[in-house]
């Protein structure tokens, strides 16, 4: 080899090493850079499109004791949860019927979807919010209604209440529709939508008098619904909603709460195909101190809302009354004979979800 070739091969092999070297430091700079979400045409982060907390579906809403305050699971639990979702996924696939469940496409190492307080648990219910829910389940057997309304509205297709972005059976999809001084969120269950006005705008007028008007934050103090009167401001890239009015019809975590309730959630758009969905939860007559959600709202490939049919005129309501009618004279029956009654206190029958919620799944 001549020393003209060597002296071009160094070159050559020098000019390699060096865009290497720049494609090495520009993937890392790259894989360092925050995330920046599109924007609307008025300038505004784009959260806008249909979502899904089907990824989430497997991460328990309280912590388990044995994890204490520790938030992520170790490599070896996240495989052990990523083999029973893929499971899961597997037996779903092969199902069919009303009610097949949505596992989503992506398994998440949180050890649960509450955060704070830190040992990821609902904070402990005040003496008030105890005797409330003995005196309800005292005047309610849930396994033996006597009335439709002695069913919850969520089981009755009225609302889910708030936070209806929890992951539950299925349904949990979700669609977001932005415009410059409103965001509208549609929920697939029990087909509720949102529309949340964003500062400045949020000047609405109430009573038919032009003249008089009240921030949209008032509403609240003034009215009530089931989802509650919301107003919304950008945060830098994160939409903050403000959320007061809730009736005391409604519940969350398995416990009625009061009129007091507010709840402010955060909406962070961290990817392309994930929102970051946070809410601290606050009611001083029914728990201890505030708690926080944080829940992945993401996009799974073909995902379509449909339209959510349920209503509390369906046959569901009609067929749990007479059912429990039927166990009533079943009952009446065994007491006349001298027999102890059935037992009906079944697992999970109070509850929406069962305890496990890859379908009962051997952990």
């Amino acid at each position: 080899m001549t020393a003209a070739s060597m002296k071009t091969l160094f070159i050559t092999a020098a000019i390699c090493a060096t865009a290497i070297a720049v494609a090495a430091t520009a993937i890392a700079v790259a894989a360092q850079k925050p995330y920046t979400a599109p924007r609307t045409p008025w300038g505004h982060p784009d959260l806008q499109g249909t979502w899904t907390t089907d990824d989430a579906r497997s991460v328990p809403l309280q912590r388990a004791p044995e994890f204490g305050d520790r938030r992520l699971l170790t490599d070896q639990e996240y495989a052990d949860r990523k083999r029973r979702d893929d499971e899961t996924r597997g037996d779903v696939r092969l199902a069919a019927g009303t009610f097949v469940g949505e596992v989503g496409t992506r398994t998440h190492r949180q050890t649960s979807l509450v955060i704070e307080p830190g040992n990821g648990r609902v904070p402990a219910r005040t003496p008030a919010a105890d005797q409330r829910m003995a005196a309800i389940n005292k005047s309610v057997n849930p396994l033996l209604p006597l009335t439709w309304e002695d069913r919850s509205l969520f089981e009755r297709c009225i609302s889910r209440g708030p936070l209806a972005s929890l992951p539950t059976l299925y349904g949990n999809g979700l669609r977001i529709v932005q415009g410059p001084g409103v965001v509208a969120i549609s929920h697939e269950m029990i087909h509720e939508t949102r529309v949340i006005p964003i500062d400045p705008f949020d000047k609405l007028r109430v009573d038919g008098e032009r003249s008089r008007t009240v921030d949209g934050r008032l509403l609240g103090e003034r009215f009530h619904s089931y989802m509650g009167y919301s107003t919304g401001k950008w945060d830098g890239d994160v939409l903050v909603i403000e959320t007061s009015g809730f009736t005391n019809k409604t519940a969350l975590a398995g416990t009625r709460h009061t009129e007091k309730l507010r709840v402010v959630e955060r909406l962070t758009r961290t990817a392309d195909d994930t929102i970051t969905y946070e809410a601290t939860v606050t009611d001083p007559d029914t728990w201890t101190a505030p708690w926080k959600v944080s829940v992945p709202l993401t996009m799974q490939p073909g995902y379509e809302v449909y339209p959510y049919e349920c209503h509390e005129g369906n046959n569901a309501l009609r067929n749990m009354l007479s059912a429990a009618r039927a166990e009533e004279k079943v009952i009446e029956e065994y007491v006349k004979k001298g027999l102890p009654p059935p037992p009906l206190a079944r697992p999970n029958d109070g509850e929406i979800l069962p305890a496990d919620p890859s379908f009962g799944r051997r952990r």
